[in-house]
């Protein structure tokens, strides 16, 4: 085997290594639900996600915030996380621009007690989840989800709803 192909496959061990590694080191450093938020990170952003992003995205210190917002992928953990209410925060001026969500709150939230509606001027399409006491728990935007999505969600992540 030449030195160059030796050199080249070396080389390309030590990028898969640094690759697969990458998101470990990037991801130590958690931030706090607020500061994603400020950053444009919310929800329950995966980790694997943020590696997909980084495909497209070649900004590292974006991918590096993205993993420091990110939830692991563990089927087990994220599968389980459920919620006892969601808040519907949508600003009522721009619902012109989301008719996903309103033909999910005309006729489809009444399926969904635990889901409250709250008109808030100028903000972004988001739920927030809460826990038992009323708490908010995480926050997700939900801007480009398609009503069934939004459907999908709440009656996975909802404890009254995954009752039933």
């Amino acid at each position: 085997m030449s030195p160059q192909i030796q050199s080249r496959r070396c080389l390309f061990l030590l990028f898969v290594v640094a690759a697969a590694l990458l998101p470990v080191a990037l991801s130590r450093d958690q931030l706090s639900t607020r500061e994603c938020e400020a950053l444009g990170f919310t929800g329950l952003a995966l980790c694997s996600d943020c590696n997909t992003f980084a495909e497209y995205v070649k900004d590292q210190e974006l991918v590096s915030d993205c993993l420091k917002c990110c939830t692991e992928d563990s089927d087990d953990e994220t599968s389980k996380i459920t919620y006892s209410g969601a808040v519907l925060e949508v600003c009522m001026r721009k619902l012109v621009f989301y008719p996903e969500i309103v033909g999910f709150i005309e006729e489809e939230k009444d399926q969904f007690p635990s889901v409250k509606v709250q008109y808030v001027f100028n903000s972004p399409p988001k739920l927030t989840m809460l826990d038992e006491d009323g708490q908010q728990k995480d926050t997700i935007r939900i801007d480009n989800w398609k009503r069934e999505h939004i459907l999908q969600f709440l009656r996975e992540k909802l404890k009254s709803a995954s009752s039933k």
